[in-house]
């Protein structure tokens, strides 16, 4: 957008070093002792040798991550994260690419904000060292916030509404070409409707039909689509809303578990908004709103950590780097420096933050 502990009983025996029997009330230590050494996860910075903010993030594995943010730049690791290459876009210097999405270590599309031209979609084959530009938006007063790759052939990009219409471009060839999809086929915007390019986590998708985008203010809806891309439907959200906030960021689980975020972004530094994180069990249909994290700030994206049970999840934004292990109810304090995009893959998350920093958190 241009404003830019569960504890657990056991019924098996166990026996101790003189073979007695420990009682119950011993077990029940025990298993708790052991989910509170899986909360403590291990955090690392890492340094990339640029100075921008990294605003996207897209793990391909432990070792193979993608970064992407200001200044034109594009970043790639395979080592997880020991060193980072700066991949360079050919006549892109300037441009701000809000969000990547890869396939694997050779294969990746970036995607560049702003009004007219600057809005673009390049692809890389050969794990970055050439770049060919897809689109290059002609439409002056359209503006592109992020993008969703379900394939290597199907992806979805996502941009603020222009001329009256919502802005949703389609490909089913990788990218080679990319057409707006009819109006009939996805909702009507309302006045001034588009998304918050802060995180690259504003269009998700989960599986290889199943499609979500979150809208920034000034109404805080969700698109879904359940056949890739091609049709949607609207449905109503509890998070804040107003002219300069709204939901900014989603992830999915699978196809009925997702979380949300939301934030101020005309109040960055200062927002304590209470309806900005959320839950749903049935794909978007209902949520639950959750709590906040502790510190102010706005809210720029989440994921779930898919390699840690099934609750926990990361969520970065001005105010810091926040993880929660039941599912946004309570949340620990990472960092208290800004980040925005953020990914994970297994039991690890990256966060990408200013001056080129990458936050690295595994369990």
């Amino acid at each position: 957008m241009k404003p830019r502990a569960v504890l657990e009983w056991r019924r098996t025996r166990i026996t101790g070093s003189a073979g007695r029997t420990l009682a119950p009330a011993v077990l029940l230590v025990m298993t708790t002792v052991a989910l509170h050494a899986q909360a403590a996860p291990r955090i690392a910075t890492q340094t990339t040798g640029v100075t921008g903010t990294l605003f996207a993030i897209s793990a391909v594995s432990d070792q193979t991550v993608w970064a992407s943010g200001s200044g034109g730049v594009v970043l790639r690791t395979v080592d997880g994260g020991t060193t980072w290459e700066r991949k360079t876009v050919v006549g892109a210097e300037r441009l701000q690419f809000r969000d990547v999405h890869a396939l694997n270590a050779d294969s990746a599309w970036i995607l560049s904000i702003g009004n007219g031209d600057a809005s673009r979609i390049y692809f890389t084959a050969d794990g970055g060292a050439n770049w060919k530009l897809q689109f290059q938006n002609t439409d002056t007063s359209a503006f592109y916030d992020c993008i969703t790759m379900l394939d290597n052939t199907r992806g979805v990009v996502f941009g603020d509404a222009s001329q009256g219409r919502t802005m949703i471009l389609r490909t089913d060839n990788g990218g080679t070409t990319w057409g707006l999809l009819p109006q009939a086929n996805v909702p009507a915007p309302v006045k001034g409707e588009g998304a918050y390019a802060a995180s690259g986590r504003c269009i998700v998708h989960s599986g290889d039909q199943n499609v979500w985008i979150a809208t920034g203010g000034p109404e805080s809806r969700l698109f879904r689509s359940t056949d890739a891309g091609l049709h949607w439907t609207l449905h109503t959200t509890p998070f804040m809303r107003s002219a300069s906030g709204g939901t900014s960021g989603l992830d999915f689980r699978d196809t009925k578990r997702g979380i949300g975020v939301a934030g101020d972004m005309g109040n960055l530094r200062g927002d304590t908004a209470s309806a900005v994180v959320a839950v749903t069990d049935d794909g978007g249909l209902t949520w639950e709103l959750r709590a906040r994290p502790g510190r102010p700030g706005a809210l720029y994206g989440v994921t779930w950590v898919p390699g840690v049970g099934t609750e926990t999840a990361v969520a970065a934004g001005t105010g810091g780097v926040f993880f929660t292990l039941d599912a946004g109810r309570t949340w620990t304090t990472a960092s208290d420096i800004a980040h925005a995009g953020l990914d994970a893959r297994g039991k690890t998350a990256w966060i990408g933050g200013a001056r080129g920093t990458v936050l690295r958190i595994d369990w």
